[in-house]
């Protein structure tokens, strides 16, 4: 039998996603000044009204997710300095993955409500997740699992160096 590693997930599992429990806003919560360890809460860089942080759970290697420090739900409601704020971390998030990972293309999408997709809707954020040729294949569509090749904290490092050369 083979056997997938993602030692990350246990806490999902076990904090997370515990039935009854208050959904905790990870666009809230990790980028505040109570959790100044930007690496574990996968914090990549602070911008003056918008940050860059990575998914905890990517799609693929590399997917970022850029977002205002401000709690709002809806692409509307942002300022136009929030709206600059997030274009610019969007164009270096972008630069970083390019020199980091040297992706095929790029996903690029904000999903605003439920059904839209978003998995926490009531604070607006943009994907970025870097895409290959072939990195969709049978594991996923039948074995509902994706095999990433590389820790999140090593991918975290990566974009880091990464970032710093964009600025």
């Amino acid at each position: 039998m083979n056997r997938l590693w993602a030692p990350w997930r246990l806490k999902y599992i076990l904090e997370d996603n515990v039935q009854g429990k208050d959904k905790v806003c990870i666009f809230c919560f990790y980028p505040s000044e109570k959790q100044p360890d930007d690496k574990e809460n996968l914090v990549l860089y602070r911008g003056k009204l918008s940050f860059i942080m990575m998914n905890r759970y990517p799609y693929n290697t590399g997917h970022i997710m850029i977002a205002p420090y401000r709690h709002t739900s809806t692409f509307q409601d942002l300022s136009k300095e929030e709206l600059e704020d997030i274009s610019l971390l969007m164009k270096s998030g972008i630069h970083a993955l390019n020199e980091a990972f040297s992706p095929e293309g790029l996903n690029i999408g904000i999903n605003q409500g439920k059904i839209a997709g978003a998995g926490y809707e009531e604070h607006i954020h943009v994907h970025i997740v870097p895409r290959w040729n072939g990195d969709t294949n049978f594991m996923p569509v039948v074995g509902d699992t994706k095999v990433l090749p590389e820790s999140l904290t090593d991918t975290y490092d990566r974009i880091k160096e990464k970032l710093h050369e964009a600025y």
